[in-house]
């Protein structure tokens, strides 16, 4: 049996998450996962946080509460790659976690969108494994979420701009010919998560929302890490906390 059709949803699973996480006294129902440890450093410097749980099946990784502008909140520090990134999600839908807002980098297919620009993925192209335990085959999983939060970026006058994302488990295959592809089909952008996220959002029922910004560039003759390498990125962080936060109470 090909990968593409390990799709079963005619038997439930052996495993469920709240076998390992379960929800917790004012648990918060939007939660903000970050895969830069800088952001919830910063969030714990700028705001009284506590944490609540742990979710354990992969490694411990606590969820930080707070409030901003009188909106209970909680960020986590989650992990590179589908099935990681997807099973914390699940664990911490399973503690209460009702929406969640993903924020990451991503590299760009094309080297006319600046680093640090917001991308808002309207569909990703399912180059991974974990989708498709989660959703029937096909080579694009679309994300019903993303017209919302573009339109909260307009709102909050964030410039931003909206296209497919390539979704893909091996970083160091991503080789040109396939690059070449992604990006004549349309897609402007390339990350490790974002298929995963949102096929396991559909089948699970959970608003999902994502946005990444402009990294490294693979538009090129040769490979252009632009800030993917820099060390000193704090104004930037600053930045982005405060985009997430005022993104988060608008969801």
């Amino acid at each position: 049996m090909s990968i593409i059709h390990t799709f079963d949803n005619a038997s439930e699973e052996i495993i469920k998450p709240e076998y390992i996480s379960s929800a917790g006294e004012n648990f918060p129902k939007t939660l903000i996962a970050t895969f830069r440890p800088q952001l919830v450093e910063l969030l714990k410097a700028r705001y009284e946080t506590e944490e609540m749980g742990n979710m354990e099946a992969i490694l411990p990784v606590p969820v930080h509460c707070f409030t901003y502008k009188g909106r209970r909140l909680g960020m986590y520090l989650t992990m590179l790659g589908g099935p990681a990134s997807a099973g914390l999600m699940e664990e911490a839908a399973a503690m209460g976690g009702e929406k969640f807002l993903f924020f990451g980098s991503a590299g760009v297919l094309d080297r006319q969108l600046a680093a640090g620009r917001l991308i808002v993925p309207t569909a990703a192209y399912r180059d991974e494994g974990t989708s498709y335990h989660y959703l029937p085959p096909g080579d694009y999983v679309d994300i019903p979420t993303a017209g919302r939060l573009a339109e909260i970026f307009t709102e909050l006058n964030y410039p931003h701009v909206s296209g497919k994302i390539w979704t893909t488990d091996a970083i160091y295959r991503e080789t040109r010919n396939n690059m070449e592809k992604r990006r004549r089909d349309g897609c402007i952008a390339v990350d490790m998560e974002c298929a995963s996220l949102m096929a396991a959002a559909q089948f699970r029922k959970i608003p999902v929302y994502q946005f990444v910004y402009a990294e490294d560039s693979l538009d090129g003759e040769a490979w252009d890490a632009r800030t993917m390498l820099t060390e000193d990125l704090a104004s930037e962080y600053e930045i982005y906390l405060r985009i997430v936060l005022e993104t988060a109470i608008r969801l």
